[in-house]
């Protein structure tokens, strides 16, 4: 007990240490808690062997009630050392703080309550260009923030540098501390801060006129971790397991999509296989994959959220003059693990869906409609998917499906500017992604060639082009680039229709790369009548659906299905908000 006390008050003489020591242990249980005290005990630094002192008798095997034992006393200890000194009492940390420090069994479950992946998205809470235009906000542990930037030229360089002046203060615990990022097109960096006083970020040196002028006239922009750092570390826990080929995996995608989207996910009867007869499919029939696992699974997760769709794959059905079937897709992973438009015979395709996609996908067979069967021109679809036979998918364009309007299809705390910081960072770390996902695509909206990320934005805005305006202008179906058209799996099925005379007669005012899978299994191209789909459709559950599941434990859902009508520019300026997924019409 006097070990217990003594080492409280020892606690509250060194504040620094004692923050950074709660924030390691909110990240971890006692356990493991034990293990980084061993590694950090031979360390060099000697805040780190301060805290290893600090906290040495304590850390010795322990169970689960003596922990509970020991924050009893901690919060006691606190409060009466506290009721003694003067000034108004402060909270010296929340509950939250001290969760992780409670067996498992007890904290785990409490904290997947208040925390989620997409607390791991930092929030964009403002720019900082002067000293005299100061930037104040409410953080996530300091309540009052002022921010304000000067500019020097201690490098004597042509443009100099600068220091971002960052004052925080009012705290809500003794325990927490502010997560921040600071971003300029030219740069991302990140800071923490633990006391209440001013800090400061230093720009040595510009990284040229380009950076100064973005600077000076549009300043260093600042996103907040709102979760802390404690929850910053949950998310991260929480978004690992979206992107694992295991059961774990598979049920945090379903877990993110049915808290962010409202997905339901009801188990089907068994068999989840349908006993398929080749000759009931047809030429321009629609194949919608839905992944649950795996590093598909957690990349579909993410883009179902952001727009809407509870499917994030697709290909598409041909059947030649001799009615054998194929299917065509963009997206199919060749012998040389690269992603590439295909086609396939049926069998090879299904009994990959069968046997090796690791993903579980759920896979549906949307049939067309008769009267738009027999205005689908087979002959110009072939000739078409035969010209795109082996082109890589479409990463170019991909992103710019989801992005229709300057703020309304990003999911909060998602904006153009975290987007721009996100971009800048890969740029940086993989410049040859970066300019493949992105900067062709974003060249030919402004009508130059060649220019990086960051002089995009400079030459955008001195065409007075705001990012988030640039990110929102429309696609192009003719565009070209330099590695020929590129077309998402979605665009290439799109484009097939559009040749074939799907679209007629609007074909030209419409561009199908800006249609995401919810708009393509909107269009009300499919079959609406329940007695004409094939007699081994949804055989085996009670539920009749309006398509045909083939395959998948849960059934699929398909809001919007079959439901709108094309119009010149469709989908070209349309809202994705969740969880509604509201868009006005003729958007």
């Amino acid at each position: 007990m006097i070990r217990i006390f003594y080492t409280i008050k020892k606690m509250l003489l060194f504040r620094t240490e004692m923050q950074i020591l709660i924030t390691v242990l909110a990240a971890l249980d006692a356990v493991r808690a034990q293990s980084l005290f061993l590694v950090l005990s031979n360390a060099q630094d000697s805040s780190l062997q301060r805290i290893c002192l600090l906290f040495s008798p304590l850390m010795k095997p322990f169970s689960g009630f003596s922990v509970i034992i020991f924050l009893f006393l901690a919060l006691i200890s606190v409060f009466y050392l506290q009721s003694n000194s003067d000034g108004p009492w402060k909270t010296p940390f929340r509950p939250s703080d001290l969760l992780p420090l409670l067996p498992l069994s007890v904290s785990w479950p409490i904290l997947r309550s208040l925390y989620s992946a997409v607390d791991l998205l930092p929030t964009f809470v403002g720019a900082v260009s002067s000293p005299e235009t100061k930037l104040q906000w409410k953080g996530a542990c300091f309540y009052e923030n002022t921010a304000w930037m000067e500019f020097h030229n201690k490098s004597k360089s042509p443009y100099g540098g600068g220091t971002l002046h960052l004052k925080v203060t009012n705290a809500h615990s003794w325990t927490c501390m502010d997560l921040y990022v600071f971003a300029t097109p030219y740069r991302v960096t990140w800071d923490y801060y633990l006391l209440s006083r001013e800090h400061t970020l230093e720009f040595d040196e510009w990284e040229g006129e380009e950076e100064y002028e973005h600077v000076k006239h549009h300043g260093v922009s600042i996103f907040l971790m709102q979760s802390g750092m404690l929850g910053t570390l949950r998310a991260l826990w929480d978004v690992f397991p979206l992107f694992t080929n295991t059961g774990w995996g598979e049920n945090s995608n379903i877990a993110f999509l049915q808290k962010h989207m409202g997905a339901k996910f009801v188990e089907r009867p068994k068999p989840w296989l349908s006993s398929i007869n080749v000759d009931d499919i047809h030429s321009g029939d629609f194949l919608t994959l839905s992944k649950i696992r795996g590093r598909w699974g957690g990349f579909e997760t993410l883009e179902k959220w952001v727009t809407g769709a509870y499917a994030g794959h697709t290909a598409v059905c041909l059947k030649d003059s001799e009615g054998k079937l194929w299917v065509a897709e963009s997206g199919h992973e060749n012998d040389k693990g690269e992603d590439v438009i295909a086609i396939l015979p049926w069998e090879e395709w299904w009994d990959f869906e069968l046997n090796k996609d690791d993903s579980n996908p759920q896979i549906a067979l949307l049939p067309l409609h008769p009267d738009v069967r027999a205005k689908l021109n087979s002959t110009a679809a072939w000739e078409y998917a035969r010209s795109m036979d082996g082109k890589p998918y479409g990463y170019h364009n991909m992103i710019f499906s989801w992005i229709d309007t300057p703020r309304d299809n990003y999911p909060p705390p998602i904006d153009a500017h975290l987007v721009a910081s996100g971009m800048i960072m890969w740029s940086k770390i993989q410049p040859a992604y970066a300019a493949n996902m992105w900067n062709e695509a974003l060249n030919k909206r402004i009508q130059t060639e060649g220019l990086d990320l960051p002089d995009i934005i400079v030459e955008a805005e001195k065409l007075d082009l705001s990012f988030d305006k640039l990110l929102a202008i429309p696609e192009e179906d003719d565009w070209i680039y330099s590695d020929g058209k590129s077309t998402s799996c979605v665009a290439f099925i799109l484009e097939m229709y559009k040749s074939a005379g799907l679209f007629d007669p609007f074909a030209t005012s419409i561009q199908v790369n800006e249609f995401t899978i919810k708009d393509a299994y909107s269009l009300n191209f499919f079959e609406n009548n329940y007695s004409r789909l094939p007699e081994w459709c949804n055989k085996e559950d009670t539920v009749k659906l309006p398509f045909c599941q083939i395959k998948g434990r849960y059934r699929m859902e398909l809001p919007g299905y079959n439901t709108m009508q094309p119009y010149p520019h469709m989908n070209e300026n349309c809202p994705s908000l969740p969880p509604d997924y509201d868009r006005p019409s003729f958007c």
